[in-house]
């Protein structure tokens, strides 16, 4: 009982009157800055591996470590970065973290080879990491319950508009400079969020005495449980799961880890994450709506990319200026959707976002190889308003009735909901177009073979075009119908993908129902429901 007292104590509170002070606003703003860059970073090498690729001179299976390595770094310290803001408080957290992010990602951009690539990408991930939950803590600890409608929609756009923009980012940047400026952007604007945050947040006071109940088992614990989770699901399906000797041994360490981490987060008097948050009814359905909403936000992002490169033939640069759709819906909706906060039931809000967002990929399970530009419109507009409408109400269901005492270790909780969300999702939809592939390739093949007459017609209308040629018009013919047979068999599991994703978010809006709709105004108070 006693550290929960200091905790109450300590914790910044939410200011009583409703006026907002320019020096925390611009400190806030720096912040959400600094969490725009971390949050880009996950996504703006995606578009431009090859090139990376190519300049380091890599392997295939070592390049993908640049995104796994980032990743896996990042789950780790966002859980992490509650109980430190409260240990070394949030100014010093958030200004260390800038300006490691900025050196890690001037060395990225310095790297010679992969294996420097790799480590500078953990550091960066790590250290920028810690920015993520401070931003959700700060915007329901500094201002007042009636400044949610404007703060909330902030935070919502940059965390979801983020992942959604990177790949156009850095797609542009890659072709217009090169690889090294993937990095090299963030040097600047690091500095600047470095210099301001370190001069303007006063949020909150130290508390240096708990360094000495620092859960140094709970912390190792959790980085094996977490690290060798992310590992498993990033590297999975490219290594056919559980016949992978590292896969087993990866899954086997996350177990023992798990086990250890979640002892010791209910036995020791100061754990390393507060899972107690769980116990609010809001925060966990808001938390869970945050895991599907990472599934959805990263699952998308990947699948889109996936589909206009392989079947379109897109370069990195087309590919971003198509996906550019969804970041401008959300942004047009941000404002659209803090409004809408103020009036309607968030609950109501909910479910018309899922029911968005289950349209466009509705909409996408009718998908032909022919799908350009103008079929992706709609889907991807539906897909962009319907991230906004729910991440605003979701962030307010969950933070908004917590006491600003768990609000820190809470928010970092929830953002790591949002990324294993991604995780999982990324893990799941990889496997599954592997093996819907491998189903549909099976019958549609069964098909073309020689006793279809519409099969040989094709085949022998191919084989005499390239035969006057002067070619192997017959191998050339078997070569084109097979390549025609995994395409068609790639878009038909990407539709069975579409038609998951449906379901899945059409289910969410009967989940939001049991919530508890929140109290208006309830900033500072609240509790477990």
């Amino acid at each position: 009982m006693a550290t929960a007292t200091v905790n109450a104590a300590t914790a910044p509170q939410a200011p009583a009157q409703d006026s907002m002070d320019p020096k925390r606003l611009i400190a806030f703003f720096a912040m959400v800055f600094g969490m725009f860059m971390s949050i880009l970073d996950i996504q703006i090498v995606s578009a431009s591996l090859a090139e990376i690729q190519a300049g380091l001179s890599a392997g295939s299976d070592e390049v993908a470590w640049v995104q796994t390595a980032y990743l896996i770094a990042e789950v780790v310290m966002i859980p992490l970065s509650g109980t430190l803001a409260r240990i070394v408080s949030t100014r010093i957290l958030f200004s260390v973290s800038a300006a490691g992010f900025t050196i890690a990602s001037a060395l990225a951009a310095t790297a010679t080879n992969i294996d420097q690539m790799i480590i500078y990408r953990a550091l960066q991930g790590f250290i920028g990491g810690g920015m993520i939950p401070s931003v959700f803590a700060a915007a329901f600890t500094i201002f007042p319950p009636s400044k949610r409608s404007i703060v909330s929609p902030i935070i919502g756009l940059v965390a979801t508009l983020a992942p959604t923009i990177g790949p156009t980012v850095g797609g542009y940047l890659s072709h217009a400079f090169s690889w090294h400026w993937l990095f090299l952007i963030n040097v600047i604007p690091g500095i600047i969020v470095t210099v301001v945050t370190w001069k303007l947040i006063d949020f909150d006071k130290p508390e240096l005495s708990l360094f000495k109940k620092f859960d140094w088992w709970g912390l190792i614990s959790m980085a094996v449980f977490l690290g060798a989770l992310e590992y498993v699901l990033e590297e999975g399906n490219a290594n056919d799961w559980f016949s992978d000797e590292a896969i087993r041994y990866g899954a086997v360490a996350s177990a023992i880890g798990a086990v250890v981490f979640f002892y010791r987060a209910f036995k020791v008097e100061f754990p390393v994450v507060d899972l107690r948050a769980f116990s609010d009814r809001n925060f966990a359905f808001g938390s869970l709506f945050s895991f599907v909403m990472g599934i959805g936000l990263y699952g998308l992002t990947y699948l889109y990319p996936l589909y206009l490169g392989r079947i379109r033939g897109y370069d990195s640069l087309m590919i971003g200026e198509t996906m550019f759709v969804s970041g401008l819906a959300m942004f047009c909706t941000a404002p659209i959707a803090g409004k809408l906060s103020t009036k309607l039931d968030p609950r109501v809000m909910m479910m018309i976002g899922f029911g968005s967002f289950a349209a466009g990929t509705w909409i996408m399970s009718s998908m032909t190889a022919d799908w350009d530009f103008y079929e992706l419109l709609i889907p991807q507009i539906l897909r962009g308003c319907g991230l906004m409408l729910c991440m605003v109400p979701i962030n307010n269901v969950a933070l908004g009735t917590l006491p600003p005492a768990k609000i820190r270790g809470a928010s970092g909780l929830f953002n790591l909901t949002r990324n294993l969300g991604g995780a999982v999702g990324l893990a799941a939809i990889n496997t599954l177009i592997t093996q819907r592939e491998q189903e549909h390739y099976a019958r549609l093949s069964e098909h073309v073979q020689w006793g279809n007459p519409e099969a040989m017609d094709k085949l022998n209308a191919i084989s005499s075009n390239y035969q006057t040629y002067g070619l192997d018009g017959t191998a050339i013919a078997i070569k084109k119908i097979a390549g025609m047979v995994t395409q068609q068999a790639t878009i038909m599991s990407f539709i069975d993908i579409f038609l998951i994703l449906t379901v899945l978010f059409t289910s969410l809006i009967f989940f939001a129902m049991l919530i508890k709709k929140p109290q208006s105004g309830v900033g500072g108070g609240g509790g477990g429901h």
